[in-house]
C-alpha cells in the first residue's frame, strides 16, 4: 500500500514525498487507517518495523484538521531521551510543510533547555515527546495544561514498566483530557503492559507484527567460551575490519569503561556511551560513531530500542543479555532496511541457560562457531546442567541533543515564526 492512499493531508505528503518513501511498512498499512478512524489502538511490533511514522503520520494529519489554536494537541511518552530525539526528527521531517509545532522533552540538559521546554509548554506547542521524569518535573511547576489533549502515545510501553516509569505515567495520564484517543505500542505484551492497557483505553483494536524475529539479513553466530577468553576473542573478531561499525553491548556501565579500556589500550578506534560521561560527551560520541569517525562503540542496552544508525556492519553481544526480547533488540541494530549484517554472541559457562531461552524465544538454534585453536580450551555447551540464572533489569541510561522546538515550513522552505499570541492561519 502506498502512502497517497491513505488520503492525508497535502502538505503532510509533501513531506513524505521529500523524504522519497512511498509504500507502507505492514505496521503502517495496519494502524493508520485505524488511527485516522479515531480508535485507541495496541501496536505490537519491534524497532525497526516503521512504527514511529504508524502513529505519528496520522496523528500529525488529524492535527491538521483540528482548529489553529495554540495547545497541546498530542503527547508521545517514550522511555528515553534518544528515543525521543529520534521522533522529534521524524516529527520535523514529516511536517516540514504543515506549519505544525513540537518539542522533545528529556532529562539531562541545563537550566537554559529546560526554559526553552516550558516556553514551547505554555505558548500550546501542538505535539510533545517526552521521558516521564522530564514530563512531570514541568507539570510539578504548575503551568502544564492537557485538558485538551486529543491524543495520548505510549512508545515501548514494556521498556518503561521495566525502568520503573508507571506511577509516572500513571500520573500523567491522570491530569490528560479523558476523552483523548490513547496508542499504546510495545515490543511485548506482559502482563503490566496488559494491566496498564485496560486502565487507559476504550475498546482498542490490536495490530501485531512478526514478534520477537531477528530480521532475515542478521547472520548469527555464537562462542561458547571462558571469561578470560572474552578480550583475546573480541580483539580478533574486531581485525581487519578496518572502515566498518560495530556496536558491543554490555550489560552494565561498569562493564562498558572496563571493556573500553581494554581495547583503547589495544589502538582500536573505540568510543563508549554509559551514564558516566556527561551529557555533551555521549552526544559527541554518538555523532562520531554515526560519521564513522569512530568504528567501534561499546554501549548498554540503552542504544539496543529505538536508536535507528544505519550500516552498522557488525553487533557483538560480549555479555549475554539478561532478557531475551534484549537479544532481538540488540541484534535489530544490524540488517536494517532489507541489508545484512552479522551478530555474534560470547556465551561464558553461566550464560549458557539464559542462551537457550534466547534460542527458545527466536525459536532457531544460533551455530555455535569454533574458537581460534590459540585461545585454549572451551567449555561444552550443556545448558540444561546449568543453574537457572537471575532474571532482571535494571533501569536504562539515556542520552540526546537538544534543539529549539521545530515549526515547520511553506513549500517554499520559509521557516514559520509564529509571534507568542498570534493564530497563524492553516493553509
Amino acid at each position: 500500500m502506498e502512502f497517497t492512499e491513505f488520503d492525508l493531508h497535502p502538505d503532510l505528503l509533501a513531506g513524505i514525498e521529500s523524504l522519497n518513501f512511498k509504500s507502507a511498512t505492514p505496521i503502517q498499512e495496519q494502524a493508520i487507517p485505524l488511527i485516522l478512524e479515531g480508535k485507541d489502538l495496541i501496536g505490537i511490533a519491534q524497532t525497526g518495523t516503521g512504527k514511529t511514522a504508524a502513529f505519528i503520520l496520522p496523528i500529525l494529519n488529524r492535527i491538521l484538521e483540528l482548529p489553529d489554536e495554540h495547545y497541546i494537541k498530542a503527547l508521545v511518552v517514550v522511555p528515553t531521551r534518544e528515543l525521543a530525539v529520534q521522533i522529534d526528527q521524524a516529527v520535523e521531517a514529516y511536517a516540514y510543510f504543515t506549519g505544525l509545532s513540537c518539542i522533545a522533552v528529556y532529562g539531562g540538559s541545563g537550566g537554559n533547555e529546560f526554559s526553552q521546554e516550558r516556553n514551547a509548554i505554555t505558548r500550546g506547542v501542538d505535539l510533545i515527546i517526552a521521558t516521564p521524569g522530564r514530563l512531570i518535573a514541568h507539570m510539578n511547576m504548575g503551568y502544564v495544561d492537557f485538558s485538551r489533549l486529543h491524543f495520548l502515545v505510549l512508545d515501548e510501553a514494556d521498556r518503561m514498566l521495566d525502568m520503573g516509569f508507571q506511577p509516572d505515567l500513571m500520573r500523567i495520564i491522570d491530569k490528560t483530557n479523558p476523552k483523548r484517543q490513547n496508542l499504546l505500542f510495545s515490543a511485548t505484551m506482559p502482563h503490566g503492559v496488559m494491566k496498564l492497557a485496560r486502565t487507559l483505553m476504550q475498546n482498542p483494536v490490536t495490530v501485531s507484527i512478526a514478534l520477537s524475529k531477528p530480521a532475515e539479513g542478521v547472520r548469527q553466530g555464537a562462542y561458547v567460551i571462558h571469561d578470560e577468553q572474552k578480550i583475546p576473542l573480541l580483539q580478533e573478531l574486531l581485525q581487519d575490519r578496518a572502515g566498518q561499525r560495530i556496536l558491543v553491548f554490555s550489560s552494565t556501565k561498569q562493564g562498558v569503561s572496563k571493556l573500553f579500556q581494554k581495547l583503547k589500550s589495544r589502538n582500536l578506534n573505540v568510543g563508549q556511551i554509559s551514564s558516566d560521561l556527561e551529557q555533551t560527551e555521549r552526544e559527541k560520541v554518538m555523532l562520531a560513531f554515526r560519521n564513522r569517525q569512530i568504528d567501534v562503540l561499546v554501549a548498554t542496552d540503552v542504544l539496543s530500542r529505538g536508536i535507528d544508525i544505519d550500516g552498522i556492519d557488525l553487533v557483538v553481544n560480549y555479555d549475554v543479555p539478561q532478557d531475551a526480547e534484549d537479544y532481538v533488540h540488540r541484534v535489530g541494530r544490524t540488517a536494517r532496511a532489507a541489508r545484512e549484517g552479522v551478530a555474534l554472541t560470547l556465551i561464558n559457562p553461566t550464560d549458557q541457560r539464559r542462551f537457550q531461552r534466547i534460542e527458545a524465544l527466536i525459536g532457531n538454534e544460533v551455530e555455535k562457531l569454533p574458537v581460534p585453536a590459540q585461545l585454549g580450551a572451551t567449555p561444552a555447551y550443556a545448558p540444561k546442567s546449568q543453574r537457572p540464572p537471575h532474571s532482571g533489569k535494571g533501569p536504562g541510561n539515556s542520552t540526546g541533543g537538544k534543539k529549539p522546538p521545530f515549526r515547520g515550513r511553506n513549500r517554499s522552505g520559509k521557516r514559520r515564526e509564529t509571534p507568542p499570541g498570534h493564530k497563524e492561519p492553516r493553509r
